[in-house]
This record gives C-alpha cells, structure tokens and sequence, in this order.
C-alpha cells in the first residue's frame, strides 16, 4: 500500500470517527417524567440524586419529578401511557391490576414495608394482640398505612370491630401527643423521630416484624416492557445505582436533597429530617438492591382477599418482573 493510499485511508477514518463524535454530541437525553405520591420529602432523596449526580444521563435520561398525584390517579395514567413511570406501592398494583389496569412492578425500593403502629410507652401497647379494646388513629381508610394496619391486626387474630378505629387524617404526632388515641398508625421512617424530637417515649409495632408485605417501588405499563424495553432497564439500572450511592453517602445525598425539599437546611429541622433519611435507608437494603420476591405479593394478595379489596386471586406472575435489575 502506497503512502497516498495509507493516508487518504487514515483521512477517512478521520473524518467517520468525527462524524460519529458529532452524531452523539447531537442525541438528547430522552425526556422522562417520574411521578411519586405525597410532596417533595427527604425520603425521595435517591430519585433528587439519581437527576444531581447525573446517574439517569449516564444511561440517556432527562429525569424530572412530579409529585402530589394520588396513587390510583398515577396507576392509571401509567397503564394508558400518558406517562411511563411512578412510584407506587405493591397493593396499588394488585387493585390496579384487577381493574384491567396493565401495570407492572418492575424495582422494589423499599425492601421493607415501612408502617407500624405507635403507642405511648405507658400504654403498655407493645404487640398487635395489645391493641384489642383500643382506640387506634389510622390517616385514612384506604392505602398502604390502613392495609398495613391491617396485616397487623389479622397477625393477632382481631379485626377493626375489635378496637375502636378513628380516621385521623395526616396528623399521627400531634393525635398520640394529645392523647386523642391510644395508638396510631404511622410511616416508621418518619412520625417516630418526629416523636423523639417532642421528648414522646414510644413502643413501635412494626409490621416488618410480622408480614412480608411489598411496598413502594417503581411501575411501568406492559406496553412499556413489549415496547421500550431499554428504557425500562435503563431506568432501573440508573435508579440503582443513585440508590446505592445514597446508601453510601449520606451526607452529602442530604445536601443534594436540600435542593429539591424546602426547609431541609433550616437548623430546628435538619436533625429531624437526617435522622428520616437514616431510618429510610435502613428499609431500602437488601441483598440485591430491587430484587423483589414472590413470597411478598402472594402474602400481600392474601392480605387483600381477606379484606375483600380483591374479589380474585391475581396472577402474581405477572404483576411483578426482576428482569430489569442491573
């Protein structure tokens, strides 16, 4: 091969290699909207990190958060494909799925479900079978915190016509230190440091400690998976690892977080909310970050028999997939 050749073959790759640099400089990020429940809170501090450190861009995602929609509104503009990801507990799934809702849970983030009940430590309210001929404050009549409770009561052989049920609202600390309850059923992450801050000694019941039940993780819709496949791995790939990073750096995971949640660096309540994020942390390990297990939804869908928010069995086969873990 003659020089001229060798250097008109060097040009091209040149030019191929500059071409390719070009083409990707010009690909955008695809737009995702995330959506959560609630507000903007510390215990969303993985999703506030996964966008902040760049760990959805590095897999080609421009991820924003949305809040404030209920979990039946979310399940349902997931399912249609209005939008194509939220966060939603696993009893959501089931009710959605049994109303033909085509939902798929595909990351567990929390590998422990996060409910419990509180009681003052005078009470002597200190297991579910202490809490017969009680009076016990529940947020609402619907949702994670009430099936939690739930799966609590039904631990101990009792019903809600074996205690005396209040539907509080969301005001579980200032119920239990007013004494408008015996007991109340509560976020463990959350209401007992708010609890401690207020100098309120507390036994907590966890239901961790007596079901396996699935709580909030990250949903898409079975067109979704048939479709975008990708996107759906890239998603849980990069949540994955904001999650372990979260996990391992909490502190500045918290800083992050002060960006996205009002208030988290004012003095009297960054203890508070750091010792929020320790808690939730400790719900968010396990073996295989995302990893979820059959035993859970079949408990959980027993659960909701029982209470008669399911009228027939799912099949939990498909309302759950670990394919998409990293």
């Amino acid at each position: 091969m003659s020089y001229k050749q060798r250097s008109m073959i060097v040009s091209i790759l040149i030019i191929l290699v500059v071409l390719a640099l070009a083409g990707c400089q010009g690909q955008k990020d695809e737009a995702i909207e995330l959506y959560m429940g609630f507000r903007p809170d510390v215990q969303f501090t993985p999703f506030y990190v996964g966008i902040e450190k760049g760990f959805f861009a590095d897999h080609g995602l421009d991820v924003t958060t949305h809040h404030e929609a209920s979990e039946s509104t979310m399940a349902r503009l997931v399912a249609t494909g209005e939008i194509k990801f939220a966060v939603l507990s696993g009893e959501q799934v089931l009710l959605g799925r049994a109303e033909d809702l085509s939902i798929v849970y595909f990351y567990e983030w929390f590998q422990q479900f996060p409910v419990g009940v509180a009681a003052k430590q005078e009470s002597g309210i200190a297991a579910p079978a202490d809490l017969e001929g009680r009076s016990v404050g529940v947020p609402v009549l619907s949702g994670a915190s009430y099936i939690g409770f739930e799966a609590l009561l039904s631990t101990a052989g009792l019903s809600d016509s074996d205690i005396s049920l209040e539907a509080t609202g969301f005001t579980q600390t200032e119920t239990l230190m007013t004494d408008r309850v015996d007991a109340v059923v509560i976020y463990t992450t959350n209401e007992p440091v708010q609890l401690e801050a207020q100098n309120v000694a507390v036994n907590l019941i966890r239901v961790s400690d007596y079901a396996d039940l699935v709580s909030n993780g990250l949903v898409t819709s079975e067109a979704m998976i048939e479709e975008e496949p990708e996107t759906v791995r890239a998603i849980a790939a990069a949540f994955s690892e904001a999650l372990q990073y979260t996990i391992d750096h909490p502190e500045e995971a918290y800083e992050i977080a002060a960006k996205y949640v009002e208030g988290l660096n004012d003095p009297d309540v960054e203890a508070t909310q750091k010792a929020v994020l320790a808690n939730s942390i400790a719900f968010w390990k396990g073996e295989q970050l995302g990893y979820s297990d059959r035993g859970s939804w079949e408990e959980m869908q027993d659960l909701l028999l029982d209470m008669r928010l399911l009228d027939a069995p799912q099949n939990v086969d498909e309302v759950f997939s670990n394919e998409f873990l990293p």
